[in-house]
């Protein structure tokens, strides 16, 4: 079989999920099962990939899956239980009388505060904590799904505390061509991916302050009663403080601190700038905005303190679920070390190469699920009430464990091509190294892209940068281009591709209760990708042809 056909055979499971999802609109549980065939199937008969291989890939998917399906039982528990406490509707309130528009509260709660959960969780959290609190504050549950979306682009390149840069990019890099680079240029290894997270946050700084608007933008254009992304353009100036107040401190964090900070750093400066800037008349839109279709409010039953609570009391379990994210993940404190410990690990799975490793005390799964019994206290709650949060909680978990069931063993099986007896590529290198040799001379502009199919297939900037970044970094050195710049480009492409990733499509759906319009929210999403992608490469070109980067 030629290598062209390898090539086809490769695409073949992107192709038959966007047609599947975006062209004949199915959903995700009914799609992902399709896809997970396909994908075996060229697994086995095109790649020969061995039994215990494959089935090793299914079993790593599996525990994957799991540990997502527990983060999105833990956001909806909490929710729940802040539902049934009342305290949903004293936050609700604040939020109205800071500002009635949702444009700005996607603003205030999406783009600052669940980036600033983006730097210190990662992997999925922000959607799993903004998303229900948007829902509980009136937003449509499909709006909800595509705020969660939008944000988790800029941050997540120093999401869980630098994890795809001190993890992705460094384990993808660590290779003696690299090392001999860093060495050439003076600098140790470990001061070179520093250098590349210094990229990184320059490209995303750039980019990222006009996030915020394209939020407000895609909010109205999709859910306004007159369908006009013009309306977006009316809060620019709470957009453009959010953007400016976030970027600007993130990109100096990464140049001082390192990338275990920018978005830690960013979110803690922009969130309280922007509800200041709510507070303040000439910041306001001078026209109200209302979605198009306003969901009823959810009728649970109350019985704890709801009227006479106080807001900061009714915000002090999203208080504590931050402070448990953010020690748990800086080393300086021990917390993260101890919840590391219960490992649970398995190496040679059925005798293949690959292994299994989970961590569940340390999972945001836990951090949730201990937040929600410390709220039934705090808040005074009686079991009854908790009882009804967990079942309302466990109700919601049947399709978006369906169709995660399929999701990730099927990228795994995608990413596990490369062992195989025929000495080709994995599929997700393969087509890469298409890529590369289609796009030669304009490869700045699309090496973002490669990061984005990485982080489509595998829901993660870090996976993508495992996979991609010593093959970005070799397409450099062949094309003349910095390592730095190119593998920068990588790394901001991967935290773009979290936007429309399959996997995190169907845990943002799950947690707000609307399975079954995967289709319809990646196409939504889908300017917003285009829009950074784009953007990261056209800097891309002008770095390194016109500055020399």
């Amino acid at each position: 079989m030629s290598y062209i056909a390898y090539e086809v055979l490769a695409l073949s499971p992107l192709v038959v999920i966007l047609v599947l999802l975006l062209w004949l609109q199915w959903p995700a549980r009914q799609a992902m099962p399709v896809a997970f065939v396909v994908t075996w199937i060229v697994a086995v008969f095109a790649w020969r990939v061995d039994a215990k291989v494959w089935g090793a890939s299914i079993l790593q998917g599996l525990v994957v899956a799991l540990e997502v399906i527990y983060i999105v039982f833990g956001a909806v528990l909490l929710l729940r239980t802040l539902e049934q406490s009342g305290a949903i509707d004293r936050i609700k309130a604040g939020f109205v009388r800071l500002s009635p528009d949702p444009r700005i509260q996607a603003i205030i709660v999406g783009w600052t505060f669940g980036s600033f959960i983006e730097g210190a969780s990662g992997f999925g959290t922000p959607a799993a904590v903004v998303g229900p609190l948007l829902v509980a504050l009136g937003f449509p549950a499909a709006a909800a799904i595509t705020t969660g979306l939008i944000i988790q682009s800029t941050a997540v390149s120093f999401g869980a505390v630098g994890t795809p840069i001190l993890i992705g990019v460094n384990t993808g890099l660590d290779n003696p061509l690299v090392h001999a680079e860093a060495a050439r240029l003076g600098v140790t290894f470990a001061e070179y991916v520093r250098l590349i997270g210094g990229r990184v946050a320059i490209i995303h700084g750039i980019i990222g302050l006009f996030m915020p608007l394209v939020l407000s933008i895609v909010l109205t254009r999709f859910f306004g009663r007159k369908k006009s992304w013009k309306e977006g353009l009316q809060v620019w100036r709470v957009a453009a403080l959010a953007g400016v107040s976030f970027c600007v401190p993130y990109v100096v964090a990464a140049r001082f601190l390192g990338p275990e900070f920018p978005s830690l750093v960013g979110g803690l400066i922009s969130l309280p700038a922007t509800i200041l800037a709510a507070r303040s008349r000439w910041f306001r839109p001078s026209e109200p905005w209302r979605f198009a279709d306003t969901p009823e409010r959810s009728r649970v039953e109350r019985i704890g303190p709801s009227k006479s609570m106080p807001l900061w009391f009714a915000w002090t379990p999203y208080a504590i679920l931050t402070l448990l994210l953010v020690t748990s993940r800086l080393p300086v404190f021990p917390l993260g070390g101890w919840l590391k410990a219960a490992d649970l690990s398995f190496n040679n799975v059925l005798g293949s190469p690959i292994g299994i490793s989970t961590t569940p005390l340390y999972l945001p799964g836990t951090m949730l699920l201990f937040t929600s019994l410390v709220t039934l206290g705090l808040h005074k709650m009686n079991w009854r009430q908790f009882r009804t949060a967990l079942q309302q909680s466990a109700g919601n978990l049947r399709d978006p464990l369906i169709a995660m069931a399929f999701v990730v063993p099927l990228v795994r099986i995608f990413i596990n091509t490369g062992y195989n007896p025929l000495d080709m590529l994995s599929m997700p290198l393969l087509l890469a190294d298409a890529a590369a040799r289609m796009a030669r001379g304009v490869w700045p502009l699309v090496a973002p892209t490669i990061g984005a199919v990485g982080a489509f297939f595998a829901g993660s900037n870090t996976f993508s940068n495992m996979m991609f970044s010593l093959f970005q970094f070799g397409v450099a050195q062949r094309i003349g281009a910095d390592p730095l710049t190119i593998v920068a480009l990588q790394a901001v492409g991967g935290a773009a591709g979290n936007i429309v990733s399959i996997h995190n499509v169907v845990a943002a759906s799950a947690v707000v209760g609307l399975m079954g319009g995967e289709g319809r929210t990646m196409r939504r999403v889908l300017a917003p990708l285009l829009y950074y992608l784009l953007a990261a490469g056209v800097i891309g070109l002008i770095a390194t042809r016109l500055l020399g980067g």
